[in-house]
């Protein structure tokens, strides 16, 4: 597969995403490169399945580098909430959907046991050796429709350190004094 420039429908939503970031929020429409950035990512990730920027780099024959790719996903100011808010009100409009429903969905994820560098991680039950892991936890406010789910937001879940577990009714002072 050869990814040599955007698809047609790729190119046409990003215009459409450029328009609606212009009209609800001026001044945060893309630069010309990190519009051609983001279409080509959704086309290689239409094509590969997959978020990996060694994909996006091989099957652009090598036009588009590892280094240029994560640079402008770490570096560039890209408004994202706004971004996501615009996608979901624009995939709203073009199919009509008027009403649904808002659910959370939570997913623990564990990760490496050096987690200096990763956001929001804590010590996690493992559910499946009964023993402790460092993992985040990531949650997703999801819009469900008669026809369609849609992701409207996500963010990271971390307890408080200072709360550890509930209190029980009798650890609690004054509740059952007389």
């Amino acid at each position: 597969m050869l990814m040599n420039a955007p698809a047609t429908f790729i190119q046409s939503y990003i215009d459409d995403l450029n328009d609606a970031l212009n009209q609800l929020k001026p001044g945060a429409a893309l630069t010309r490169i990190q519009a051609a950035w983001l279409g080509t990512c959704l086309t290689g990730i239409l094509l590969m399945n997959s978020v990996c920027w060694a994909k996006f780099e091989r099957a652009s024959l090598g036009d588009c580098k590892v280094a240029a790719l994560s640079w402008v996903f770490r570096k560039a100011s890209i408004p994202w909430d706004w971004l996501l808010r615009v996608s979901v009100v624009l995939i709203l409009k073009r199919y009509g959907i008027t009403e649904g429903v808002l659910a959370f969905d939570e997913s623990d994820r564990a990760r490496s046991k050096s987690t200096k560098r990763i956001y929001k991680v804590y010590k996690q039950k493992h559910k499946g050796s009964g023993g402790y892991v460092n993992g985040q936890t990531i949650v997703l406010l999801l819009l469900v429709t008669s026809s369609i789910t849609v992701p409207v937001g996500f963010f990271f879940y971390m307890p408080d350190p200072a709360f550890r577990r509930a209190m029980l009714p009798h650890e609690i002072p004054g509740l059952l004094s007389p």
